[in-house]
């Protein structure tokens, strides 16, 4: 989001779940796609909620389970959308798991991709 909209939006990326580390298989991906990774880290929703927190416009949830997660109560009334893409972390073998990375980079792209056409914000 933050490449394809060119500073039309300023995206942040935390999870339920965080590990401590982003996973390499992740920095692999979008080192590969051509994506700066300088500044990525593992870190909680939790930094993003209560009365101190970033107002966001937006909220999206990718994980598949997260749809049924209680998610925080974000500041500035977001709208709220989920994209269920699987987690390719959930691979066990290491080829699996790349293709999944592959296929979660392609899914989020196109759906980042189309939300910016519709808003307008697309520049190519």
């Amino acid at each position: 989001m933050n490449d394809l909209g060119r500073g039309a939006f300023r995206a942040y990326s935390a999870g339920s779940q965080p590990v401590g580390e982003v996973n390499p298989g992740a920095i692999e991906k979008l080192t590969a796609a051509g994506h700066s990774v300088d500044g990525l880290a593992s870190k909680s929703w939790d930094e993003f909620s209560g009365e101190d927190a970033i107002a966001f416009d937006l909220v999206v949830t990718v994980c598949d389970n997260a749809a049924g997660e209680a998610c925080p109560v974000w500041n500035g009334s977001p709208v709220t959308l989920h994209w269920g893409v699987p987690d390719p972390v959930a691979c066990e073998d290491t080829g699996e798991r790349r293709r999944a990375f592959d296929h979660a980079y392609d899914e989020l792209r196109a759906r980042i991709t189309e939300f910016l056409q519709s808003s307008g914000e697309l520049h190519v």
